[in-house]
């Protein structure tokens, strides 16, 4: 089991955004996580800019989007992108990507919000031919028609992994990149949806086991606290709420919201809960800290004593 850490930008703290991802990603690797995933949030910090922040800070963890969304990024841009910060990290970029939601496509940023498996499977043919060294890109496709020279680096092959949730995007995922990340994904729906469908269309095409990195919060507390902790995240990691996709994921499991993927409690509760995951076909876990507490003290003290015990996992788990 690989153990890594999500880490962002602290909403709000502008000043410190850049140091903050340097003094995480350092403390991760120091730790002995495996790998640091960074998520694209609408309003905030670019994921593959923070990528290369820190790949340029450390030296041998694995950094990973958790992810970038496709549609408003035309595949060569991004794929120019991706290798630039593949070279920044020596080759430790694990490219995650996703069709997003459509209350950020559709209605943020107002781009068409369909034909979501179809329009994955064209920005993959342009990305199968970008990401594997220099080269000509020569695809012609549904969606592109791409004749374009890229030299940007010879390091190996990048990982992708898709934000697959359901049964057509898992296939994609399974047939044609590493494997998947998943968010809002309970025990239940790993192993009785996620792992089936993705596993099943690797073994049709011949391609390695793939990956499955579940995100779950974690919150290292008293046995009294959990309702405190299980209401703050389904405060501020509500995304459920408005995006169908997690819905339709939620169906799969015994979860209804993300308080109920929340692993909480005493040291042990929350090692049983991780082996759970493990056992349900979980390759690697992506830690979500969630803090509590009143004052931002507090909450500075309980995501310490949340990271110093995943560090205690990290490399026995």
């Amino acid at each position: 089991m690989r153990i890594g850490l999500m880490v962002g930008p602290e909403r709000g703290r502008y000043s410190t955004k850049v140091e903050r991802l340097r003094s995480d990603a350092l403390w991760a690797e120091s730790a002995g996580f495996s790998s640091v995933w960074i998520p694209q949030i609408p309003d905030e910090f670019d994921a593959l800019t923070a990528a290369t922040v820190v790949g340029a800070a450390t030296t041998s963890i694995e950094v990973g989007t958790a992810v970038v969304p496709i549609q408003p990024r035309h595949p060569i841009a991004l794929a120019q992108q991706a290798l630039s910060v593949h070279a920044v990290s020596e080759g430790r970029l694990s490219l995650g990507l996703g069709v997003s939601h459509n209350w950020i496509v559709e209605d943020m940023l107002g781009l068409p919000y369909e034909h979501l498996s179809s329009t994955m499977s064209c920005y993959l043919d342009v990305l199968d031919q970008a990401l594997t060294g220099p080269g000509d890109v020569d695809v012609e496709n549904e969606q592109f028609k791409i004749h374009n020279p890229l030299d940007v680096t010879d390091l190996s092959p990048m990982s992708v992994l898709l934000a697959a949730l359901g049964p057509m995007m898992l296939r994609l995922a399974g047939e044609r990149t590493s494997g998947t990340i998943l968010w809002m994904a309970d025990e239940r729906a790993i192993a009785t949806h996620v792992v089936p469908n993705i596993t099943r269309a690797a073994q049709g095409a011949n391609r390695p086991t793939p990956r499955i990195v579940a995100g779950i919060p974690i919150c290292l507390c008293r046995d009294d606290e959990i309702d405190v902790a299980v209401a703050r995240a389904n405060r501020i990691l509500a995304e459920a709420k408005m995006s169908p996709n997690y819905q339709k994921l939620l169906e799969h499991g015994n979860a209804t919201a993300v308080g109920d993927i929340l692993a909480a409690g005493s040291e042990s509760t929350i090692e049983k809960r991780l082996r759970g995951f493990i056992d349900a076909g979980v390759t690697d876990i992506s830690v979500r800290v969630l803090p509590i507490g009143q004052e931002r003290e507090d909450r500075v003290a309980s995501q310490q004593r949340t990271r110093a015990f995943l560090a205690s996992l990290a490399t026995s788990l």
